[in-house]
């Protein structure tokens, strides 16, 4: 799973290396793009893919896009006719991957890879350089309108199409006291030393705070990412208590740490109520608080590459049709099913007893299993994941009391 993260800097608006200042001026794009994170990135190297001469306006206000993220994918996430550009922000691929329960393990035979912001970063940016009428703004947004935009410095950038793909507002809370929350950190280790392949899930850690586990991804012999993640229904977290957990289990895997060598950290409001915002005007609310990410894994690369798709397939003006009309309405059913599933998660389980959930979700066949991260569940997937013995703990009586959820 993916935990979503979110770094707030108190930069003052500026601009960046080949990029472009517009301080009290009136410009026009066919798109303008709020918020230089995953999803106006992906949408920007979609437009860029299939209308090279585009006319786009991505505006972020830190000198570099993307945040401090690593994002990963399955195969499967990603369609032949964008394969091309998305291969270039990939920078590992594994063809396997693990997890790891109490009383399951299982290696899930399937290509899974991993995009960093960096990489993000730098894709983006050569290719927005590299067109006439694209360009990259570093500059805070005072507002927000159906076809233009207000900088702070007054100035204004006007869009036949609106899109704010800005994220979750730092420090946001959840209405019902769900959150994903970990803490990574990228640790330089003993040479040859790491897993062959990456770790999805290693719940056989203790049970703290709710559901926990422990996500690994091994870039290099030398060279691993661990995170320390848990499903809880606070949003505290204990830094240092996360990174002793961390070197604790390093070297409960055989890992001698030599150095920190990056930190992520992030927390996220899980939905259990379904709260639909209008999307059919501009301009449009995508990413986070637009509802198109996972609700129940945090992973967003899918859904975010699957609107890029759509937006970049037709004209500005025609972007919210009725195909873009039916795409929400199939998207909105699955968020649906996953937000139903948050509600079972924190609702029907003592904290301690989530793990059963997800070690019995891995049993499921590995074709399920890869459209349930996607997002792309079809009846038979809902069925199973649903049906049969309920995973040890649960309560009705206490889904109904509804402890959990406010």
């Amino acid at each position: 799973m993916e935990p979503g993260h979110s770094i707030e800097l108190n930069a003052e608006p500026s601009v960046g290396p080949g990029r472009r200042s517009h301080r009290g001026t009136h410009t026009t794009a066919e798109y303008v793009l709020v918020g230089g994170g995953l999803q106006n990135a992906l949408i920007a190297l979609a437009l860029l893919d299939q209308r090279p001469d585009t006319a786009l306006t991505l505006i972020e206000r830190e000198p570099e896009l993307g945040g401090n993220h690593t994002w990963c994918f399955h195969a499967g996430d990603v369609p032949e006719a964008a394969r091309g550009w998305v291969d270039g922000l990939v920078v590992k691929r594994w063809p396997s991957h693990d997890v790891v329960f109490p009383q399951h393990r299982r290696r899930l035979n399937y290509e899974y890879s991993a995009v960093t912001s960096s990489q993000l970063h730098r894709v983006v940016t050569e290719r927005v350089a590299a067109s006439r009428h694209a360009r990259i703004v570093t500059a805070s947004v005072g507002a927000v309108g159906r076809s233009s935009v207000t900088l702070d410095d007054g100035s204004t950038v006007r869009g036949q199409l609106v899109i704010d793909a800005r994220g979750p507002a730092q420090g946001a809370s959840s209405p019902t006291g769900a959150y994903q929350k970990f803490l990574g950190l990228e640790l330089e280790v003993a040479a040859n030393s790491t897993p062959r392949y990456p770790v999805l899930m290693d719940a056989t850690v203790a049970q703290l705070d709710g559901f926990r586990f422990m996500y690994v991804l091994p870039w290099a012999g030398d060279r691993v990412l661990i995170e320390d993640t848990y499903y809880s229904t606070n949003d505290r977290l204990d830094a240092a208590a996360l990174t002793g957990r961390i070197f604790e289990y390093a070297a409960q895997q055989g890992l001698r740490v030599h150095r920190v060598l990056r930190e992520e950290r992030g927390i996220l409001p899980i939905p259990t109520r379904l709260q639909l915002q209008p999307r059919s005007t501009s301009p449009i609310r995508a990413g986070y608080a637009g509802g198109l990410f996972h609700p129940t894994t945090g992973y967003s690369l899918p859904v975010a590459l699957r609107f890029a798709l759509h937006i970049a397939s037709r004209p500005a003006r025609a972007a919210l049709d009725q195909s873009y009309s039916r795409w929400l309405a199939q998207h909105e059913r699955q968020l649906r099913f996953s937000v139903w599933l948050n509600r079972l998660l924190f609702g029907a389980f003592a904290p301690e007893q989530r793990c059963h959930v997800l070690e019995r979700f891995y049993r499921l066949p590995v074709e399920t299993i890869l459209r349930f991260y996607a997002l792309e569940t079809t009846g038979l997937d809902r069925a199973r994941i649903l049906c049969g013995r309920p995973p040890s703990g649960f309560s009705l009586r206490r889904l109904l009391a509804g402890e959990q959820l406010s």
